[in-house]
């Protein structure tokens, strides 16, 4: 049986839900289940306002309007990191401009951030707003990047797509800006098969992105439009699928820190690789399990080893900064994610994945690093 990278995991709950939805009548994209979903994530986070969406990247997309985000203007955001956190900037008509990575968890890098705002300062453009990515589970260092945002006056949206569950200095992803994005994607921690969820501490903001979601419609019983809208809303259906999903976060959130461990453990005596730092002050969600090596080459060795035996595993993120879809945007780099996604890999991670599963892949890829130090 091939094992995947992060696959669904669906259980007889869920199953259940959608099928009360179904019997309920609840198909069409309004119902109980949707708003329980925002409930549920707005106790959570302990933030009021939250808006189930269609993805992660409806939500970024409706963030950034939110903020104020126009044609012409320039948006800072992380480098390292899937297409979706651009190409939001992009629907706005705006320019990303992308900001590189730390060592200490991958994501922004809050000195680089601070010298982008400075010189921005200077020539008298900052930019309307920053996206911060918490990359594979892990939030960023957001006490000295929100320091020099408030610094000066720029909004900042948490793309954390990838971490719900996660939480910096004790306190919950998705709270640690302005706006929070969740996605809920079918790798992801947490699934609805496709969708999204926008959060924030003020209910108006809630109020205006849900609006914007659903095609901009006025309170008329004719159809009324005074300005442009989306289709952007999760289904009832999905919500219920979410729902299920959402009651086993603590179990999904163990099992994939015991897979992580699992693998440290297995791969400890390794000298070639190691795996994703993370800082004392990150209560990481264990998404994926991402390994670099000690050397080029052995990343592509090790995937085509894996994907030979039917194991999925996927190189880490290709930097923002080149990728020809962003040719041409302005970038403040000093190589840490390309050094990064030069040497990384993904290794499978879902949360059904069996400990001899993860023996087995641990098993391959030690086989492959040997090869190359004996070659």
């Amino acid at each position: 049986m091939r094992i995947w990278l992060s696959p669904p995991d669906v259980g007889s709950d869920e199953q259940h839900r959608m099928t009360q939805a179904l019997q309920g009548g609840w198909v069409a994209p309004a119902g109980p289940d949707l708003a329980a979903f925002e409930a549920d994530i707005a106790e959570f986070t302990g933030w009021p306002g939250a808006v189930a969406l269609s993805s992660g990247t409806a939500a970024l997309h409706l963030a950034l309007l939110a903020v104020g985000v126009q044609p012409g203007d320039e948006v800072l955001v992380s480098t390292f990191t899937f297409a979706a956190s651009a190409n939001a900037v992009r629907y706005c008509g705006a320019e990303p401009v992308f900001i590189d990575s730390d060592r200490t968890s991958w994501n922004m890098n809050p000195e680089l951030l601070a010298e982008e705002l400075a010189e921005g300062a200077a020539r008298g453009k900052l930019p309307a707003a920053v996206i911060v990515v918490d990359l594979y589970g892990q939030c960023a260092d957001y006490d000295p990047i929100m320091a020099t945002c408030r610094e000066y006056g720029v909004p900042v949206i948490e793309d954390s797509a990838e971490a719900l569950g996660a939480t910096y200095k004790d306190r919950p992803a998705g709270t640690l800006a302005d706006i929070g994005v969740f996605s809920f994607n079918g790798n992801k921690i947490i699934t609805t098969s496709g969708g999204g969820m926008l959060v924030t501490p003020d209910e108006e903001v809630a109020d205006r992105v849900r609006y914007l979601a659903t095609q901009a419609r006025q309170p008329a019983v004719h159809y009324e439009h005074t300005e442009v809208g989306y289709n952007y809303r999760l289904s009832n259906l999905l919500a219920a699928l979410g729902r299920g999903q959402f009651a086993r976060l603590p179990q999904f959130v163990a099992r994939r820190r015991a897979i992580n461990d699992l693998y440290r453990e297995l791969l400890d005596d390794v000298e070639e690789c190691d795996f994703m730092p993370v800082p004392d002050w990150s209560g990481w969600n264990g998404w994926l399990s991402c390994l670099v090596f000690a050397v080029p080459g052995v990343s592509h060795r090790v995937h085509n080893a894996l994907l030979g035996s039917e194991i999925e595993s996927r190189p880490l993120w290709k930097p923002m900064h080149r990728q020809p879809a962003f040719a041409g945007c302005r970038s403040r780099v000093d190589a840490t994610s390309d050094h990064i996604f030069d040497l990384g890999l993904c290794l499978p991670s879902g949360s059904a994945l069996t400990d001899d599963q993860v023996a087995e892949v641990a098993a391959l890829v030690r086989s492959k690093i040997r090869a190359r130090v004996r070659s």
